[in-house]
């Protein structure tokens, strides 16, 4: 059966863990090609390998997404190995909560760095291309967290409230050129984004509040495949979810 993800070029930031690897061995397994992003070149190289084994395509290129050069190279290489970019996956994040009272001011610049101006650099290496062949579609990270905030998120909350932002003004802005948008807000999700937090107290309180809810991060996965295997004309523009057990 066509699920429309056969074939396609996809480029993944933070693709070395987490939901970028999930996604990564999902969607291979249904026939896309992939680019990998991350910072540990080992770890996507590993990846790239384990996919090929399987009978996949996958590059891999070290990529830190606070530099937009970095972001613009990885899509350029996806481009020109495999001639376009179909998917651009901005996962990359980070999650350091603290009480904004402890001014861990440079946890914010890098959560503001990575989770905002990452993806704003992504979108910035995918969407020429997008542009030109008239056909694309951006995929956005937020987070549960950009719609609620508690104590000690307000910086990581407000990062991921921007992401929503930024993907309804792209999606308004695109619609020429038929590049279609998602942005995804997962709940609490198993992967090392707790191991973010610098702060001993508040990693012990998120460590164990994902022991209790976080499910697998295929979860995720299965929210991408869902968004990219819609008919052209579909546009799905927003997937919140959550653990069934999950309040906030």
């Amino acid at each position: 059966m066509n699920t429309n993800i056969e074939g396609k070029v996809v480029v993944i930031t933070g693709a070395s863990s987490g939901l970028g690897e999930a996604t990564a061995r999902y969607l291979s397994a249904r026939g896309a090609i992939l680019a990998l992003g991350a910072r540990r070149l080992d770890r996507i190289q590993s990846l790239a390998g384990d996919l090929a084994h399987a009978g996949g395509k996958a590059i891999a290129v070290v990529t830190d997404v606070t530099r937009h050069e970095e972001v613009k190279a990885l899509v350029d290489a996806a481009v020109q190995t495999f001639g376009r970019v179909d998917v651009m996956i901005n996962n990359a994040g980070l999650m350091p909560h603290s009480p904004l009272e402890r001014l861990k001011i440079d946890d914010w610049n890098q959560t503001i760095d990575v989770n905002i101006k990452g993806v704003l650099y992504g979108i910035a290496a995918a969407l020429p291309y997008m542009k030109q062949q008239k056909s694309g579609h951006i995929i956005n990270v937020s987070s549960v967290a950009g719609r609620t905030v508690r104590p000690g998120s307000a910086v990581y909350a407000a990062t991921k409230s921007a992401v929503l932002m930024l993907s309804e003004g792209l999606r308004q802005e695109v619609k020429p050129y038929d590049i279609r948008t998602t942005v995804i807000s997962p709940g609490a999700v198993a992967t090392n984004l707790p191991d973010s937090v610098t702060e001993p107290d508040v990693a012990s309180h998120i460590q164990k509040f994902y022991e209790q809810y976080a499910i697998p991060a295929e979860s995720f996965a299965r929210a991408v495949a869902f968004a990219i295997s819609q008919p052209p004309e579909v546009d799905v523009n927003e997937i919140l979810f959550r653990p069934t057990r999950q309040e906030g």
